[in-house]
């Protein structure tokens, strides 16, 4: 954590803007944002587990909608 105190008499906003200051010259905000979106790697098998899974979705999908008991998505938006 940061060891960074507020001095006596300094406005919130004087403090927020050393402290920013502060970690911009430290490198802690674009460390973290180095790993804000970091996605481990999948293995292989759940990639193919999760490919055949959206497959079958698709084709129940399509043929729930051939067979009329889904609507299609223009009919639900119309109304």
């Amino acid at each position: 954590m940061s060891d960074i105190k507020r001095k006596k008499g300094e406005s919130f906003d004087a403090f927020l803007r050393r402290v920013k200051r502060r970690w911009l010259m430290s490198g802690r905000t674009i460390e973290a944002r180095k790993h804000q979106h970091f996605l481990p790697e999948v293995s292989r098998n759940r990639r193919r587990a999760h490919a055949v899974k959206r497959t079958r979705i698709n084709e129940r999908t399509a043929y729930l909608k051939k067979i009329g008991r889904l609507k299609d998505d223009e009919e639900m938006t119309s109304k």
